[in-house]
């Protein structure tokens, strides 16, 4: 609803209301209403007259209706007096009237802009007025009115200054405090004038401006603070309005704070004062001195709540409250960093200032330390396991080296610990929790009296100022030191500065504004920093809770990091000083090997249940070791990263930081009582090193200095406080090293070397050496730290001297990772800066005897990293490089090369000269191509190792063995060898070095390669077998290489060779070698030698590496491996042989592989053209075939591989194929006679004239399947280049003896290592497969061979598939893994039987596949699966292939599709008998998948089960399409047939019965066995009961029935499939190949009526013994299918006469005339034979029982005129729409197919 229709209603209401009493009012409203515009009186005129009436309710409804009208802009100017007066007529009436005058007043005054003077004055009264109400809403609500309207008159001066459209004349003259006088606009004159009148209010002198004579002071205070908070800018920029605060607001707050303290008036003055130090400073710089100096003096005067003596003094004594509200407003001002700078710069950096930086800084350092028993201790500085008592001690006696204030401080702290059992009880300390108020106590501004305080909050205050002071400074200074120092512009190619120097203030611009700030807070700290450590330092050793530890803290790192970026070397290194003492006190020091464990047993003392109860240690009460507390390595860990920061300017003072690190890496390492797993196991004081039982932290809730248990994050000051995350971040600080200057990188080493030399002569002074020693080594370390004093100057930090021998120096340790991270200035820098600081350090501890040999082999460590690194890095400047490694190398000479004989022999020098060693052999390893120098030297150094050695006996004659090869193999060494331990490692590291000498040889003179040749001789004769190896290949890979090099070169090609030809005898001598290493080492290098370098060899010298190297070197290994072979004395050993040595067979392995590479590389180019090739080849594959009968079968496999690569070489042979003719020759006969181990003797082709016998073959072990597929491969490789080179296939009978190899190799059965062959084909089978599809089929006879064998391979998993039986491991024997439990061949054959399909398909027209039988045994490779059917074996283990015989079926049905058709085109060629084969075969294989056993479907689902019948429908279809057409031909036999018919017969059985209970009847058709292959001679001389004939006609015998229900077999619809198409084939439906489909429909009627006569003379015996039992659904189906179908089947004429007589086939298509001479009835007989419906005829007796029957007969639903088959029936029912169904029964049936009889015989209709 707008505001238009709220003033209509409001009008209305006060018409209502004034009806009666007020008509006059009711008439004034009613024609306002009434009329259509009224003007602004008439609108306010029945308001004002409503008012008037002093009526509550009508004066309501008038006020109201007012405020719609302001606020519809509908009141004028002129009015507004009016309404002011009104309102005030009507401010005595009730709260609701004084609440509307309050909202309209509001409304007034801010609608109405342009009301200035007595007239905002008198609105302004009204409010005054109206809060002075003791009605609390009225008083509330008008004072928030009232601070609406003040801001409103101040507001409206911002837009009139905005604005700034005021003319002189507008403007009004006021009269200032200081008595000028200015003129002002109407706005600020109205606001100059409502402010000072407030100022005087709240002095309690009379207003100017207001006609009011009292306000409460505290009310005015609240809108005086309301005023400057949100008008600060604006009183800046008003000066009279600065007056009122200079003369009147500062001397009036001045009065309050020093009066006699009021809660709520000093409230509100502190508040005020807070906004005018804020906001006023610069503008009151007199007041905010004056202010400033008040509230230091009240934070420093005594509190007078404690003690009552203080109190009575008077006000002098400042109440807690105040002290705390001084404070509260303190930690604002200290907050503000830029205010602090600015009272510095004002006060304390002016001469004669009143300094109140300064006053301040003291006096919260005299808050915080006034009352340290309240605070407490925080027992956690003192460490872990250390008494207070010394703790403190010692803090105090380090706190007087700091400055008088902070050892008072300390030494006030450290008192207190005395009464520390006093204090248990207590909860004293500090803490944010604990201490702190939920609301400031300066905004507690409704309550008239001062708020519970608690005691310590004062103090937190004064820690949160202190805090805030230094995070000030640090947030000021560090921006702007990083954008001086490290974010400066560079000029190109400056680096970037990442440890920068401190700041040199001299050095920046000076009227920069940023460099005056930066000068100010230079003077601040330098003024104020000992009371700030002394605060500080005090506050950390107190009991601070953990937040507020972190900001002390905090503030530490703060001052040390800013007193270090400005150069303020005193406070940095008083702070650093302080920092350390804190991190790592000097009592856990001193204490840590004073330590004894108290042990579990102990008694427990009163002591011990103190100290464990408060975590308080007593003397003599040790229950924990000494340690860090958390607090402690919070320190430690502030230490590092301050010094992290600032490592740029440190200078001298790293020493004492240094020191500390080293004190702390002390302290944590000695700790070893922590596991070494667990990274902090407890939170407590020991956090990282005590388990949580010796905490010092005391169980329950968390007190202040103790660690929350809260789960949440940590502070990062207090995260990782472990010793492994402190090491850490210590090494970082080293690290950091490469970061510096170079003078700050050279003052950082000698303060280490310093610190390292300090400890070392220590530790001489401890070990009983002369005063000579002592000197000596004192001279030494002096020369490396010209200002490092005496060893005695002080005993640094009380570290333990045995400990660091045990652990050795850390300032060595850390020397060592500060050169490495340091290289570049080790190396391109003056050695000054690095180099000699650092080596000469090192080698002086390495080479002095009297120093402690811990120390002395840390020193050579430390030395030997750095001399390792260096080359590495030196670049390949021909000016430097040489300096810099004759600088390492001599320096390594000084460590290597013993100076005194004497004591070259001790375990201290040997171990620093084995050192030394590894050192050269890294260097050479690493830089050993890049050394340009030096080789005298090291050739020195590896030869000061060496014993001389006897000259050796002979130059060519080979190595003998030495007597420890005749040593047991792979034993350990004796006893007595460890005698010479340290000898022979330093001969081992010697002969490293000499083998990575090899490497460079190209740098070395020949002279150098002699030296190297010998050298490398004596190493190679050496016992160690490693050493022998290794000189083996280095003879090669070393110098042999560089002398082929060289040999190249006509000059000096006598000289190098000479060298090289003696390096081959002398591997020759090491082939043969007892130790297999050695033997193996010396082959590879032999052959690789001759692969390198056989392309530059003569033929000649060919010819003399095979028959003098190669075939020597292969007979000498397997003799060896002969010898090694136990011998067998009859059937048992006498004992047990010793296994024989496999690493032989590896050795004759590497060397046929290696004889093998070397025919395949070099075959063609030069063994070919030797004359001595053939015997050569010849004896190479003896060797082949003599491993494949008598090595062990690791070899065999190797061997054949061999043999392959060098067949696979002679295929690029072209210019000699009469010799690649000749050497496939050759191999083929050996792959012959090797394959009489796996394929028959009989087998065996001419060509093969195997020596083996059947003993040898039995004596050979058993073939892995890796050998059969080499042996395979090899086949197919000799073929395949003979292929290429002879461009032909092999003839029938060589392809005939391969196949049969093949079949042997795939039927192997006595590998060790059968493969899985279910899923996939095994690798054996895959390669033998591989090679069948790859012969060439189109010779004559292949396809046959092919297929038959491809047949056989099918029948496989059938016939051959067999159990393993896993051998016995056998002397020599090596079975890779255990074999499947059965090799099963379900995979080749899954493969086999759809490539039979294939391949008959490309050969389809091929005759003689059907004339030599080859497509009868591919049928009867079938039949086997589909036969078998479930029975078959699964198709795979992990898929779901499809099951073996539903692959045998589908492919059958492929072949069987163009069998049929080719037969009959090919019946010319093919014998007669072979059709008969195949037919016979055929019918046979569908036999076999109709009659096959089909229990097991039963145990599948439903939808399974209709998924198998009707893949058999197949076979069904097939017969019926491919196999019915062509076997009604005359080349067909009767009996095959009689045979389908049969089996459709049996096929169409719905339930299994016994035949013997039947009586006679037309005889079946028996099964028809002949045996496989057998022949028919004749094919019309067979007899009727060979064709098994109806004999008799129409008998209508029926036997005796049953009541049981029989066996119903499965699969029903497939039965009836096999019925339909019965009586498909006996019907005259087919109308093509007529004579042919007679004669099997012939042959088929006796099947089909003895079917058929089971069923209905069947029902007719059941149903006389069932009566009114009804029949099994599926009998009353069958029986009513059979008559259905009997009714609507039509045969051919004469089909059943012929079928009736002695040959069916003769008469089937035409019949002899009818005999006429018959007697009527045999004339009727005859004739009805030879009816279309003589089945009729034949069955009619039973057909006259059927109809017969009295009782129902079964009935069913059909489609009228619909006589399908069963299966067509049923889907005919469910889709016919157009005729309906109709019930038949067999009854009706039967009548039926009577009338069709009679209408046979002439007498139906």
């Amino acid at each position: 609803m707008s505001s238009l229709a709220f003033l209509v209603t409001e009008l209305q209401s006060l018409a209502s209301e004034t009806r009666r009493k007020h008509p006059d009012v009711r008439e004034q409203a009613t024609a306002n209403l009434a009329s259509d515009g009224p003007q602004s009186d008439d609108l306010l005129r029945p308001v004002f007259m409503g008012c008037a009436t002093k009526n509550a309710k009508v004066v309501a409804i008038s006020l109201g209706s007012l405020q719609r009208l302001i606020a519809l802009k509908a009141v004028p100017q002129s009015a507004v007096p009016l309404i002011i007066a009104t309102m005030s007529d009507c401010m005595n009436q009730g709260v609701d009237i004084q609440l509307r005058i309050l909202q309209t007043l509001l409304s007034l005054i801010t609608n109405f802009p342009a009301v200035h003077g007595q007239l905002l004055g008198d609105a302004l009264l009204l409010c005054f007025r109206l809060q002075e109400s003791r009605i609390a809403v009225v008083s509330s609500t008008a004072a928030a009115t009232l601070r609406q309207l003040v801001m409103f008159v101040v507001d409206k001066v911002v837009d009139e200054d905005r604005r700034d459209e005021l003319v002189e004349s507008a403007k009004r003259e006021a009269i200032l405090p200081n008595g000028a006088t200015t003129k002002l606009g109407p706005s600020a004159h109205d606001a100059y004038a409502v402010f000072e009148d407030l100022c005087l209010l709240a002095n309690s002198e009379q207003p100017r401006f207001l006609k009011l004579e009292s306000l409460r002071k505290t009310f005015a205070l609240e809108l005086i603070e309301s005023v400057l908070t949100n008008y600060h800018d604006l009183f800046r920029k008003h000066n009279e309005l600065l007056l009122l605060l200079q003369h009147h607001l500062c001397p009036l707050v001045h009065k309050a704070l020093s009066d006699r303290p009021s809660f709520p008036l000093t409230l509100r003055s502190t508040r005020v004062v807070f906004l005018m130090l804020k906001q006023f400073s610069l503008e009151l710089k007199t007041e905010s001195e004056v202010f400033l100096m008040l509230l230091i003096r009240i934070i420093g005067a005594e509190s007078g709540d404690g003690d009552p003596a203080e109190a009575a003094q008077g006000h002098t004594v400042r109440p807690l409250w105040m002290r705390v509200l001084a404070m509260e407003i303190m930690r604002g001002l200290c907050s503000d960093a830029e205010l602090m700078r600015n009272v510095w710069d004002r006060y304390d950096a002016e001469e004669g200032g009143s300094k109140v930086f300064t006053s301040l800084t003291t006096a919260l350092k005299r808050l915080v330390t006034e009352r340290p028993a309240l605070l407490g201790v925080g027992q956690q500085m003192f460490g872990v396991g250390v008494s207070a008592h010394t703790s403190s001690s010692a803090d105090g006696a380090y706190a007087l080296d700091v400055g008088g204030v902070a050892g008072m401080v300390a030494s006030a702290a450290s008192a207190t610990v005395s009464g520390v059992a006093n204090m248990m009880t207590t909860e004293a300390g500090l803490s944010v929790q604990g201490s702190a108020m939920k609301l400031q106590c300066i905004d507690q501004l409704d309550k008239a009296d001062s708020p519970p305080i608690p005691e310590s909050y004062l103090y937190l205050l004064g820690v949160q100022c202190l805090v805030s002071l230094c995070e000030g400074f640090a947030t000021f200074t560090a921006p702007l030191y990083n954008t001086i120092m490290v974010q400066k512009p560079r000029t190109a190619g400056e680096p970037v500065i990442r440890a920068p120097p401190a700041l040199d203030l001299s050095t920046l611009p000076k009227e920069e504004p940023s460099t005056k700030q930066l000068r100010t807070v230079h003077d601040m700290i330098e003024s104020g920093w000992p009371a700030l450590l002394a605060a500080l330092s005090f506050l950390i050793s107190t009991n601070l809770s953990d937040d507020l530890f972190v900001d002390v803290l905090a503030s530490y790192q703060a001052l040390t990091t800013v007193s270090g970026m400005l150069g303020l070397t005193t406070p940095r290194d008083a702070f650093f000083t302080s920092l350390s003492r804190l991190a790592i006190p000097t009592g856990v020091v001193s204490s840590i090997d004073s330590y004894v464990p108290v042990e579990p047993s102990t008694p427990r003392t009163a002591a011990n249940a103190i100290s464990e109860s408060f975590g308080v240690s007593f003397s003599g009460a040790n229950s924990q070791p000494p340690g860090l507390s958390e607090r402690n390595m919070a320190c430690l860990k502030v230490l590092i990263s301050s010094a992290l920061f600032l490592a740029g300017s440190l200078g001298a003072s790293w020493f004492d930081i240094l020191e500390a690190l080293q004190n702390a890496d002390y302290v944590l390492t000695t700790k070893g009582a922590r596991p070494s797993t667990n990274k902090r196991n407890t939170i407590g004081p020991g956090a990282g090193s005590l388990p949580p039982s010796r905490s010092v932290s005391s169980t329950g809730s968390p007190q202040p200095g103790q660690p929350s248990t809260t789960t949440g994050p940590r502070h990062p000051l207090l995260a990782d406080l472990d010793p492994d995350s402190l090491q850490h971040a210590t090494q970082r600080l080293f690290d950091a090293s490469k970061n510096l200057e170079d003078a700050a990188f050279c003052d950082f080493v000698k303060a280490l070397c310093k610190l390292s030399a300090a400890m070392i002569g220590m530790q001489s002074d401890t070990l009983e050496v002369t005063n000579e020693s002592a000197e000596e080594l004192a001279t030494s370390l002096s020369t490396l730290s010209p200002n490092a004093e005496p060893a005695h100057r002080r005993r640094v930090s009380g570290i333990h001297l045995p400990r660091t021998l045990r652990t050795g120096d850390f300032g060595i340790g850390k020397l060592g990772g500060v050169a490495t991270l340091n290289i570049h200035r080790l190396i391109y820098r003056s050695p000054d800066v690095a180099w000699n600081p650092i080596t000469g350090h090192l080698l002086s501890v390495v080479r002095h005897q009297h120093a402690p040999s811990t120390i002395r082999v840390q020193a050579a460590r430390v030395l030997d990293d750095v001399l390792v690194v260096v080359p590495r890095n030196i670049t390949s400047s021909a000016d430097l490089q040489p300096v810099v490694q004759r600088r390492v190398l001599n320096v390594l000479a000084l460590q290597v090369i013993p100076d005194a004989p004497a004591s070259a022999g001790s375990s201290t020098v040997i171990e620093l000269r084995r050192m030394g060693l590894e050192t050269l052999h890294q260097i050479l390893q690493s830089s050993g191509h890049t050394l340009v120098v030096g080789w005298e030297t090291i050739f020195e150094m590896l030869g000061s190792v060496c014993k001389p050695l006897p000259p050796p006996s002979g130059a060519a004659t080979p190595i003998a063995s030495s007597p420890i090869q005749d040593l047991g193999r792979n034993r350990p060494p004796p006893l007595t060898y460890l005698n010479e331990k340290n000898y022979t490692s330093l001969v081992k590291i010697a002969f490293q070095s000499l083998t990575l000498v090899c490497d460079s040889l190209s740098s070395l003179s020949p002279e150098h390669l002699r030296l190297c040749i010998s050298t490398l001789g004596q190493f190679g004769r050496q016992a160690d077998t490693n050493i022998a190896l290794t000189a083996a290949e280095s003879l090669l890979w070393g110098v042999s290489d560089s002398i082929q090099s060289k040999r190249r070169e006509e000059d000096k090609e006598p000289e190098y060779s000479a060298l090289w030809m003696f390096l081959l005898l002398e591997v020759l001598g090491l082939c043969t070698d007892a130790r297999p290493e050695v033997r193996v080492g010396a082959i590879q290098t032999l052959f690789r030698t001759l692969q390198l370098y056989g392309a530059t060899l003569s033929l000649e010298t060919w010819d003399e590496c095979i028959w003098k190297v190669t075939f020597p070197l292969l007979d000498s290994i397997t003799a060896s491996i002969r010898r090694t072979l136990p011998p067998v004395f009859g059937d048992e050993p006498a004992s047990p042989a010793p296994p024989p040595d496999l690493q032989w067979d590896e050795s004759k392995i590497l060397a046929l592989q290696s004889i093998g590479s070397i025919f395949h590389d070099f075959l063609t180019s030069k063994i070919m053209r030797l004359d001595s090739f053939t015997k050569a080849w010849a004896v190479f594959v003896g060797h082949i075939q003599d491993s494949w009968l008598h090595d062990n079968r690791t070899i065999t496999a190797p061997a054949l591989r061999c043999l392959e690569k060098a067949i696979k070489a002679c295929s690029d042979a072209d210019e000699h194929k009469a010799r690649t003719s000749e050497a496939l020759e050759i191999a083929w006969r050996a792959c012959d006679e090797m394959g009489s181990t796996v394929a028959e003797q009989e087998g065996s082709s001419p060509e093969s004239k195997s020596p083996l016998t059947a003993s040898a073959a039995q004596a050979a072990q058993p073939l892995t399947q890796e050998s059969l597929m080499a042996y395979v491969d090899v086949i197919r490789c000799t073929r395949s280049v003979g292929r290429q080179v002879e461009d032909r296939e092999w003839h029938l009978e060589r392809l005939t003896r391969l196949m049969t190899i093949l079949k042997g190799v795939l039927t192997y059965p006595s590998s060790p290592d059968f493969r899985p062959d279910i899923d996939a084909l095994s690798p054996v089978q895959a390669v033998v497969m591989e090679a069948v599809d790859s012969v060439e089929l189109g010779a004559q006879g292949v396809v046959s061979l092919v297929l038959r064998d491809l047949s056989e391979y099918a029948t496989l998993p059938f016939l051959a598939a067999f159990d393993v039986q896993t051998p016995l491991p056998t002397a020599g024997s090596k079975v890779s893994r255990t074999g499947p439990s059965r090799v099963t061949y379900i995979a080749l054959s899954k493969k086999t039987m759809p490539l039979l399909v294939d391949l008959f398909l490309r050969f389809k027209d091929d005759a003689a596949i059907y004339a030599d039988g080859t497509v009868e045994t591919v049928f009867a490779a079938y039949s086997i699966p589909i036969k078998l059917k479930y029975e078959c074996p699964a198709p795979s283990k992990f898929g779901k292939d499809r099951p073996l015989w539903k692959t045998a079926t589908t492919s059958f049905l492929r072949i069987v599709k163009e069998c049929g058709a080719q037969m009959r085109k090919l019946r010319d060629v093919i014998p007669v008998d072979r059709i008969e084969g195949i037919w016979r075969q055929v019918v046979d294989t569908f036999r076999g998948g109709i009659l096959a056993d089909c229990s097991a479907v039963e145990q599948f689902s439903l939808d399974v089960q209709e998924a198998e019948e009707n893949f058999d429908l197949s076979l069904i279809a097939s017969l019926e399409i491919d196999v019915v057409p062509y076997l009604g031909e005359p080349s067909v036999p009767d009996y095959i047939v009689c045979q389908l018919a049969r089996v459709l017969q049996q096929g169409s059985r719905l339930r299994s019965i016994d035949d013997e209970d039947l009586p006679p009847s037309p005889a079946s058709l028996p099964d028809v066995q002949l045996p496989r292959g057998g022949k028919r001679t004749s094919l019309t001389g067979t007899t009727s009961k060979e064709l098994n004939r109806v004999e008799k006609f129409g008998d209508g015998s029926v036997g005796v029935g049953s009541t049981a229900a029989g066996h119903f077999l499965p699969r029903e619809r497939f039965s009836y499939w096999c019925f339909d198409l019965l009586f498909l084939i006996c019907s005259d439906t087919s109308q093509d190949q007529v004579s042919s489909r007679k004669r099997i429909a012939a042959l088929s009627i006796p099947s089909l009526l003895e079917r058929c006569r089971m069923t209905l003379i069947g029902y007719v015996a059941d149903e006389s013994l069932r009566g009114h039992l009804p029949f099994p659904r599926a009998r009353e189906e069958e029986l009513l299918y059979v008559l259905r179908k009997l009714l609507a089947l039509r045969l051919w004429p004469g089909t059943l006469w012929a079928a009736l007589s002695d040959t069916p086939s003769q008469y089937c298509v035409d019949q002899p005339i009818v005999d006429h001479t018959l007697s009527p009835s045999a004339l009727i007989a005859d004739s009805v034979k030879r009816s279309t419906k003589a089945h009729l005829f034949h069955l009619y007796p039973v057909l006259c029982e059927i109809v017969s029957i009295p009782r129902k007969t079964p009935t069913a639903w059909v489609v009228p005129g619909a006589h399908q088959a069963h299966s067509e029936s049923k889907d005919a029912a469910g889709s016919s729409t157009d005729a309906p169904a109709v019930e038949l029964d067999a009854r009706s049936i039967v009548k039926d197919c009577l009338k069709e009889l009679g209408r046979e015989l002439g007498v139906g209709y």
